[in-house]
């Protein structure tokens, strides 16, 4: 029964198939405002899970527009091939992040972060 507004970004968690695409499970997370990390609401909706995210170092890459999954898989093949393979991060998933709303037309910001191991 809290309203807490859309925060950024929205991360969503792909696990990666043999060919770059994302397999049918993927994990959708957002951020709880600050005034509630505390204490946060809990979910009416037992599919909702509320997580503490641990600090993390990560590789990333930006880039701009409307993502799509394809998008996503693209610069993340372009980050792995940027990192070699002497880099060291988590290859079963990797972060998938967009930090506009859906009605910003222009100067849009999107990531991929793979997670250094």
């Amino acid at each position: 029964g809290v309203g807490m507004g859309m925060t950024a970004p929205v991360s969503i968690t792909a696990f990666p198939a043999d060919d770059g695409s994302f397999q049918q499970k993927v994990k959708v997370s957002l951020r709880i405002p600050s005034q509630f990390q505390d204490s946060p609401p809990c979910p009416t909706d037992e599919s909702i899970k509320i997580e503490e995210r641990q600090g993390m170092t990560i590789y990333s890459t930006q880039f701009g527009g409307y993502a799509k999954e394809a998008d996503y898989v693209s610069h993340a093949a372009k980050l792995k091939a940027a990192l070699g393979s002497d880099a060291a991060y988590r290859k079963d998933s990797y972060l998938c992040n967009g930090y506009d709303p859906p009605m910003k037309p222009y100067g849009r910001r999107n990531e991929v972060w793979f997670v250094k191991e």
